[in-house]
């Protein structure tokens, strides 16, 4: 979902404020050369992914930044986190074992 770089594009472009469905298109037709249809596509996988929201006001169609989507993307990231964090200072453990191992080995060799 996240791994389009339009739809990142998208999102940065909403964690600027609302924008109007044009005003998106136009940026990324302009970055991305897709179409308008295209854009619209992008739009739509992120409202209904819960990244953005889209309200009318008579004839546009304005969208935002939805953050209901992206606490769900830091919730998991914060589990991954937490799990290569605790692999993370194993392995900090075991090198400081390796490391002590080997000073005491080289203080036997030298005595």
């Amino acid at each position: 979902m996240l791994g389009d770089p339009v739809r990142r594009r998208i999102l940065e472009l909403l964690a600027g404020g609302e924008r109007s469905a044009g005003d998106v298109v136009e940026v990324i037709a302009a970055e991305f050369g897709l179409t308008q249809p295209a854009v619209s596509r992008q739009l739509r996988i992120l409202r209904e992914s819960g990244f953005a929201s889209v309200r009318a006001e008579g004839t546009r169609r304005l969208y935002a930044l939805d953050d209901g989507g992206l606490r769900d993307v830091e919730a998991w990231l914060g589990g991954l986190r937490s799990e290569w964090e605790r692999r993370l200072d194993a392995l900090e453990t075991e090198l400081a074992r390796g490391r002590r191992a080997r000073r005491i080995t080289n203080r036997q060799e030298s005595s």
